[in-house]
């Protein structure tokens, strides 16, 4: 018997048809299974428990060793690390990956420029150092290039249209990138994700986590631990009715859940609040918005292996400016250009559009020549952690553990966090199979099922193994630089970047403190002015409504929305936002889901605002910045029905 057909343990989930729902063309390498009702029934075992939508509907329930939300690159190399080891200990355990995407990768999105560190010692043996190295796997299995980078530049952009290089010299080591690689992250979490079913891990895209299940306080002792998740409610109309299509929930139950949902997961949320992981000195999270669009462009434009990035023009004028971001710009074989806008969402002007100030960019002169004679074929958008070492909760809870950005792994001054992600997955995995190989009790991969009297553990050692990784000793030597641009903007931010990187490498004998929200840090209206921007002229620069087709971005119409305003903030959207912010929700939503309509109703009064907000759901992207940057925060990102939002293909 094989080590797939020992890992996947229950014969009708190996049976399951793999096809694909994207409406554009299919790819031999897409993972997308469908779970028919008649099948589930007759090989779950049901469960009494209450989701927000329907009311003591039974669920049917799964059990696993190891069950990883999130099919990113943490979540992935967790699986593929911990069957990895099962292979060198014979020793199985069952490992399960879901994603709320229509297929992994669909809702991947980073800029990418990839350091190759954590893929060496995931795949040792594609190192470089035997026969093959892992970029020409990867381009077998997915036909998507890893381009070496070749060019290295960091450029300063003035409004008059000159452009100043920074030497490389000048720059800490943590942005140069000799010996990294650009290349699509949605394309890598495929290969990853085959990867990982070859090791005999099953991979289920199109489920959605909406719920973190609880052990009941009488079988934790009180203190709650993690059994598992139960996904999404699908067939649920808008207006609460069930529809023809209904299906509940199913639960997955598992020894170990780890949580691998990227920045700002709506699960990781929870857990972070329920077990108070950020109680003990941990600052507040802070995040940037990425906006990317791919082109293809002619030979004659394409310059194989540049990587370019900007500071100033449109985001800063001067050194005094407190707006955190830059630009970045790849070329990728074999004719792609990557190019994107990071904004801090720290940022204090209501009216700063940071998709429109994306475009813009595109129109200064050093920047629109990378254009010439091309086509834009993709874009979207996501929030990314840069909070940074001094921000990382306690990760480790009874019964899982966060991973990834979903911890916040990111390194804001080297602009790159996949790498980290992959390591911190590993080492997710070495703890989570150390806990489990001598457990008392059977693994599920034996059994088939998992107790109820079972009590999952909290696995510390992925805590230790973190502090002692080069994860801790990466984030540790800029634990202070982000907060510096936060107290003294632009300017001072690089002065003390330049002399943290260079000299001090962390060591310094103080720690700069940020624990403000970003939400909190947006500015009254009265106090800005509005800003003018270009219209589009649908060649270099586009609507946001026809730039978000090229996202695919699709939601079933029919059911209740995934952005709820919070009941206890429900006066925020009516009296504050717009009055005291001018609105900023319809600015810094980068696909157009917020918008102030006159409020007609015919049941308003004197009492009642004159505009009203208008929710366009159907239009998410999952980027998370509205449960971010709103006022007060009061936006809660739930999830939709599994398989909806946007659908990168080259992302």
């Amino acid at each position: 018997m094989t080590l797939w057909r020992k890992a996947a343990g229950t014969p009708f989930l190996r049976s399951l048809n793999k096809s694909s729902t994207s409406a554009t063309k299919p790819h031999p390498q897409r993972h997308r299974f469908s779970l028919p009702s008649s099948v589930i029934r007759s090989h779950f075992r049901f469960f009494s428990q209450d989701s927000d939508d329907v009311v003591n509907e039974p669920r049917e329930s799964m059990s696993f060793d190891v069950l990883i939300v999130g099919g990113g690159p943490a979540g992935l190399a967790a699986s593929i690390r911990l069957k990895q080891l099962c292979l060198e200990h014979d020793h199985d355990l069952s490992v399960c990956v879901i994603d709320k995407g229509s297929e992994i990768g669909a809702h991947i999105l980073s800029g990418n420029v990839f350091d190759p560190k954590a893929m060496h010692e995931l795949f040792p043996q594609w190192d470089g150092t035997g026969d093959q190295h892992w970029t020409q796997v990867f381009q077998e299995a997915q036909g998507s290039f890893a381009t070496p980078v070749q060019h290295d530049q960091f450029q300063i952009l003035t409004e008059g249209g000159s452009s100043f290089n920074i030497p490389n010299f000048f720059l800490p080591s943590q942005l140069h990138n000799e010996g990294n690689y650009i290349l699509s992250l949605s394309q890598l979490c495929r290969w990853l994700a085959t990867e990982a079913e070859e090791l005999g891990v099953e991979i289920y895209p199109g489920f959605a986590a909406s719920e973190v299940l609880l052990m009941d306080d009488d079988k934790s002792g009180g203190s709650g631990v993690v059994k598992g998740i139960a996904t999404r409610d699908v067939g649920i109309a808008k207006d609460g009715t069930r529809k023809s299509t209904f299906e509940p929930g199913v639960e997955l139950h598992a020894k170990q859940t780890l949580f691998a949902e990227g920045a700002r997961g709506s699960c990781s949320e929870f857990l972070m609040k329920h077990f108070g992981l950020r109680n003990s000195g941990v600052q507040t999270q802070t995040y940037g918005l990425g906006i990317k669009e791919v082109w293809q462009v002619p030979d004659e434009v394409f310059q194989k292996g540049l990587v370019q990035h900007t500071l100033g023009f449109p985001l800063q004028s001067s050194p005094m400016d407190d707006v955190f971001g830059g630009t970045f710009l790849y070329h990728q074989e074999p004719n792609l250009v990557l190019a994107g806008l990071v904004v801090g969402l720290d940022y204090k002007n209501p009216y700063l559009n940071p998709y429109k100030e994306f475009q813009r960019w595109k129109t200064h002169p050093e920047v629109r020549k990378h254009f010439e004679g091309g086509t834009c074929i993709a874009y979207g958008a996501r929030v990314l952690n840069e909070g940074g070492y001094h921000a990382i909760p306690k990760v480790t809870f009874p019964g899982g553990a966060l991973l990834g950005c979903s911890a916040g792994f990111l390194n804001a001054v080297k602009i790159k966090g996949s790498h980290t992600a992959l390591k911190s997955g590993m080492l997710a995995a070495e703890a989570v199979f150390e806990g489990l190989k001598d457990d008392e009790v059977a693994p599920v991969s034996e059994t088939g099922e998992l107790d109820e009297s079972y009590v999952p553990k909290e696995m510390h050692g992925y805590s230790e193994k973190l502090e002692k990784s080069w994860i801790y000793d990466e984030l540790y030597q800029v634990r202070n630089c982000h907060q510096a641009f936060s107290k003294w903007g632009i300017g001072g931010g690089l002065v003390y970047t330049g002399m943290a990187t260079h000299i001090t490498k962390g060591k310094e004998p103080w720690t700069l403190e940020h624990n403000i929200r970003d939400a909190d840090c947006t500015g009254e209206a009265s106090k800005f002015k509005e800003k003018d921007y270009p219209a589009p002229d649908g060649k270099l620069t586009f609507d946001l409504l026809t730039n978000l087709q090229r996202s695919g971005t699709y939601h079933e119409d029919d059911q209740p929305a995934h952005l709820r305003i919070k009941p206890e903030l429900a006066d925020v959207p009516k009296h504050t936002s717009l009055q005291v912010y001018g609105g900023p929700e319809q600015r810094f939503c980068p696909a157009a889901v917020y918008e102030y309509v006159d409020n007609n109703d015919e049941e308003s009064n004197n009492s009642d605002p004159k505009k009203k907000l208008v929710i366009n759901a159907q239009n998410c992207v999952h980027c998370k910045c509205c449960s971010i940057k709103m006022p007060d925060e009061y936006i809660n990102w739930t999830v939709p029905e599994g398989g909806g939002g946007p659908q990168y293909q080259v992302m």
